[in-house]
């Protein structure tokens, strides 16, 4: 059997105060379901934490709207670094998660009754579309971007990831990996010039290349259903020399920290991505245990860098209060899991 790829699983997202910050996501994105919460050691990343193992606490949370979920993660052993450096359009990594939404001139009124600190106006993108950028209290930046395929009914107006827009130092590498080996190979619009969607971003007065990804074939997978049809936004800026956003700094400081996609049969993706010329640089090997989950998980480098995480899960909670959990090995790798069972994830809701 060949490798799947279920999705976005979720967006790592290194912050300063999980608790602070997660209260902001559950209220203005609907980011409330709890998958599991863990505090401890991450001895396995020390290739990217100086060295050193330090100790974290780390939530995952998602919507049950759909879309990928967050993987909020916190340094306990360490202060969380900022970029020393204000990061522009184009610097190297994730510069954006995009968040799905019902109807984004309802959100943009919203948002700005709010008082959230929206960057620019409600805007068209290349394709013709409605969006516009926000800046979470941790000035990271969301795209509000038009969703279509919605597993459940919240009443909110807003759901989970449903992309990034990476900055790149050349499309045509990256796409080797995200086109050739992730899956996303067809190119909604492929545009070079000044784009003034992006004019109120730092640095967006630049020349681009901006390639929108998304894959034609639906996804498979446990989770398919759930996680939806996500993009890819790559950005190339011309004439600007970019940085690397996590210059100097490590892996869980401040900021975007890793893109995690949910996968199946681990060996067949490690062969796919060896052969195309990114080799696995973390593998937890066999069963990691997240306390309340638990699976595979490995990481590679995309040409400039930026962390790629790969989960296989093994193990998730439906219903912890009556210690329903689900093993994920004894079903069929391709089949999605049933609405049902899903579903009953809510019984694992936050509330603000």
């Amino acid at each position: 059997m060949n490798f799947i790829i279920s999705g976005i699983q979720q967006v790592g997202i290194g912050v300063p105060d999980v608790e602070q910050i997660w209260k902001w996501y559950r209220k203005y994105f609907g980011i409330d379901i709890k998958i599991f919460e863990e505090a401890a050691q991450a001895p396995l990343m020390t290739k990217y934490t100086g060295g050193q193992v330090h100790s974290r606490t780390a939530t995952l949370a998602l919507s049950l709207q759909g879309g990928g979920g967050f993987e909020i993660w916190q340094y306990t052993s360490r202060n969380t670094q900022k970029a020393a450096f204000d990061i522009q359009a184009g610097d190297l990594g994730i510069f954006i998660t995009r968040i799905k939404c019902k109807n984004v001139t309802k959100c943009f009124e919203w948002f700005t009754k709010e008082k959230l600190n929206i960057v620019g106006a409600l805007s068209t993108a290349p394709d013709g579309k409605l969006h516009f950028f926000v800046k979470d209290p941790n000035d990271n930046l969301f795209e509000i971007a038009e969703g279509y395929d919605w597993y459940a009914d919240t009443n909110h107006l807003c759901g989970g990831v449903a992309g990034v827009i990476l900055g790149v130092s050349n499309i045509e590498n990256s796409k080797k990996l995200y086109s050739d080996v992730l899956g996303y190979n067809q190119t909604l619009y492929d545009q070079t010039e000044t784009f003034t969607d992006l004019h109120a971003l730092n640095g967006g007065h630049k020349k681009f290349r901006r390639v929108l990804l998304t894959h034609t074939e639906s996804r498979k997978g446990p989770f398919s259903e759930l996680l939806g049809k996500t993009t890819i936004e790559l950005l190339q800026a011309y004439d600007y020399s970019p940085r690397k956003i996590f210059e100097n700094r490590f892996w869980g400081d401040w900021g975007y920290i890793h893109l995690c996609f949910d996968i199946q049969n681990m060996p067949a993706l490690k062969m796919a991505c060896e052969n195309a010329g990114f080799p696995f640089v973390i593998d937890s090997g066999g069963n990691f245990d997240m306390g309340e989950a638990g699976g595979h998980f490995t990481y590679i480098e995309d040409p400039d860098g930026t962390l790629i995480e790969f989960v296989e899960a093994y193990k998730i909670p439906i219903i912890k209060k009556i210690g329903w959990y689900l093993n994920l090995r004894k079903r069929n790798p391709e089949k999605p899991l049933p609405r049902f069972m899903l579903k009953a994830l809510k019984f694992n809701r936050v509330k603000n």
